[in-house]
């Protein structure tokens, strides 16, 4: 019988190396998609704030009606609690759809929001660096002509409007529900989805949503001329004269 030979060090695996390796690849994944990352924690903290005083507040109404209250999770399955959800959702959609596509041909002189003043429109291919001008690094549909060129040209465009709409069109269905709910609450008949379409609650919903949307984007592209932010891409160098326009920090 052989006699076992004790392992040298050198010849055992350094987990501390994989270790390390393994956090530095994490903190590497954090710091490359902060923004996303903290924006996304942070939508879902908001939004389970959200929930949870929305089921105070829906179960406060139901006393009040005399109706039996539910539970957190039946609330979360509610007509009430999507229409909340998604309205605000259609409204944000609604904002960078417009403001991606009307930013390709409208202006504001001193604006790090806006292009420069001679660059209205949609840019020639040399330079988006479509087609014969894409680089090595492009995407691979910015140089291959076509409809699919088309389509990833406004990809960014598409997907918001996309976006808005479908959750839009959810905000109608569960404010249906909720509106009919509400209705039989009070003894009053239901009504079918295209006359809630035409209600006043559908537009009030919507258009309370959009003029503050659209009010944060103007607002933003005019005081963007004259405020400054250090360090921050969204605004101009602290330096940079007022009239600069399509420069960012």
């Amino acid at each position: 019988m052989t006699a076992s030979v004790p392992k040298s060090p050198r010849d055992e695996p350094d987990r501390h190396e994989g270790t390390a390796a393994r956090g530095h690849g994490t903190r590497r994944f954090v710091r490359d998609n902060g923004i996303s990352l903290g924006f996304g924690i942070a939508f879902l903290l908001a939004l389970a704030g959200q929930a949870i005083a929305g089921w105070a507040e829906f179960n406060n109404q139901l006393a009040t009606d005399g109706l039996a209250q539910i539970g957190f999770l039946g609330y979360l399955a509610s007509s009430d609690f999507a229409v909340d959800v998604t309205e605000n959702w259609q409204s944000e959609y609604l904002q960078f759809f417009l403001y991606i596509f009307a930013t390709v041909w409208l202006l504001q002189r001193g604006s790090p929001e806006s292009k420069k003043m001679d660059k209205a429109g949609p840019e020639t291919d040399e330079d988006q660096l479509m087609g014969g001008h894409a680089r090595p690094d492009s995407p691979r549909w910015a140089g291959v002509g076509g409809a699919r060129q088309a389509v990833f040209s406004r990809s960014l465009g598409l997907v918001m409007a996309g976006l808005f709409l479908l959750s839009w069109l959810a905000q109608s269905i569960a404010g249906a529900a909720a509106y009919n709910e509400q209705q039989l609450r009070q003894l009053q008949a239901p009504i079918d989805w295209t006359q809630y379409l035409a209600s006043a609650d559908f537009w009030s919903r919507s258009l309370q949503n959009w003029q503050s949307e659209l009010l944060a984007v103007a607002s933003m592209a005019i005081f963007s001329v004259y405020l400054r932010q250090r360090g921050s891409p969204e605004s101009k160098p602290v330096g940079t004269p007022h009239t600069s326009t399509g420069i960012e920090g």
